[in-house]
C-alpha cells in the first residue's frame, strides 16, 4: 500500500491517491476543484494531476472518499466520477445534518437533506473492504458535525481538517455545528487511542514559519508534539485555547461558494435557461 499526495497551493489543501502496485487498485481522498473567486471561473487543474497519475499507472479507482463538506475549496468528486464512472463517492452519514443546516442558510427550498447525493453514507466504526484495502470510518466531529477520519488497513489514517501537522495543531471549530469540545473528544478519545505507529495524513498544510510542505505524521508524534492537543492536554484548556484562537480567524475565502456545492456532493448548480450557472451568495446584515 502506497500514498501519493497532491497539493493545491491556492487553498493549502492536500488530496491523496492510495494505491496498491500489485493489484492496481486505488482510492482518492478529498479531490479539489479549482475556483477563481475574482473571475468566478473553475478549472480542473488539480483533478487533472490526480487523473494523469491514475491513468499513467493503469490504476483502477474504486472509491472517492470525502472527509467532510469542505468550507475552503470546492470538491472535485463529480469530475473524478465523470472520468471514472464505476467509482463510488462516499462520506460520513452525518453529512445529512450539515445539509440541513446549509439548506436553511442558502434557502434551498427543494434541496434533499437525505444524503442521497452521495453513493455511500458511511457509519461510525464501519469497515468497507475494497480490493486490498480495509477502510474503517471513524466519526471525528468538531471541525464540522460530519467530519470523519479514514483508517486504512490499520496502518494509515486520513484526518481531514481535524488533526493537522504536529507543528501546527488542529482545525478550527467555529463553523455552524462545530464544537471544540467534540474535537477534543474526537482526537483524545479516538485518534490518540490508535497505535503510535499509525501514519497520519492531514487535509491541509499551512507551512508555518515558511517551512517546506509536510503532510505526514504519526499518532505517536502528534501525541508528543501537537501544540494544540498532546497526550497531557486537558479538555478545558483545549476548549479555551481553541475557541479564543477561532475568534481571531477570518472566514475562508471560498466559504459560501464551497459549501453550497459540497453539500450537493460536488455538483455545480444546474444551468439555467440562459445556459449560465449561478451560485447563491447571501448578504448578511448587522
Amino acid at each position: 500500500m502506497n500514498v501519493k499526495n497532491f497539493f493545491d497551493k491556492d487553498t493549502s489543501t492536500l488530496s491523496y491517491v492510495v494505491f496498491d502496485k500489485i493489484t492496481k487498485d486505488c482510492l482518492v481522498i478529498d479531490p479539489v476543484l479549482n475556483f477563481d473567486l475574482e473571475e468566478s471561473t473553475f478549472s480542473t487543474k488539480s483533478i487533472d494531476q490526480v487523473y494523469k497519475f491514475i491513468k499513467k499507472n493503469n490504476f483502477n479507482l474504486h472509491m472517492i472518499l470525502e472527509t467532510h463538506a469542505h468550507a475552503d475549496h470546492l470538491s472535485g468528486a463529480q469530475f473524478m466520477k465523470d472520468k471514472f464512472p464505476k467509482s463510488k463517492l462516499a462520506i460520513g452519514e452525518n453529512i445529512k445534518s450539515v445539509q440541513k443546516t446549509f439548506k436553511h442558510i442558502f434557502n434551498f427550498k427543494n434541496f434533499n437533506e437525505n444524503g442521497l447525493q452521495f453513493d455511500l453514507l458511511l457509519k461510525d466504526n464501519s469497515v468497507c473492504s475494497v480490493g486490498p484495502f480495509k477502510i474503517k470510518t471513524l466519526f471525528t466531529p468538531g471541525h464540522t458535525p460530519a467530519c470523519v477520519s479514514y483508517l486504512i488497513n490499520e496502518k494509515i489514517i486520513f484526518t481531514g481538517d481535524v488533526l493537522l501537522m504536529h507543528d501546527f495543531g488542529t482545525g478550527r471549530c467555529d463553523f455552524p455545528g462545530g464544537s471544540s469540545g467534540q474535537m477534543y473528544n474526537s482526537i483524545k478519545n479516538k485518534l490518540y487511542t490508535l497505535p503510535d505507529n499509525v501514519k497520519v495524513f492531514v487535509g491541509h498544510d499551512y507551512m508555518p514559519d515558511g517551512r517546506k510542505l509536510e503532510y505526514k505524521s504519526t499518532i505517536g508524534i502528534q501525541k508528543k508534539l501537537n501544540p494544540h492537543i498532546n497526550s497531557t492536554t486537558k479538555k478545558k484548556q483545549f476548549i479555551k485555547n481553541r475557541d479564543n484562537r477561532d475568534k481571531t480567524l477570518k472566514s475562508p475565502r471560498l466559504l459560501l461558494q464551497s459549501l453550497q456545492v459540497n453539500i450537493d456532493a460536488g455538483k455545480l448548480p444546474v444551468k439555467e435557461q440562459n445556459k449560465q450557472r449561478y451560485l447563491k451568495i447571501p448578504i448578511n446584515q448587522k
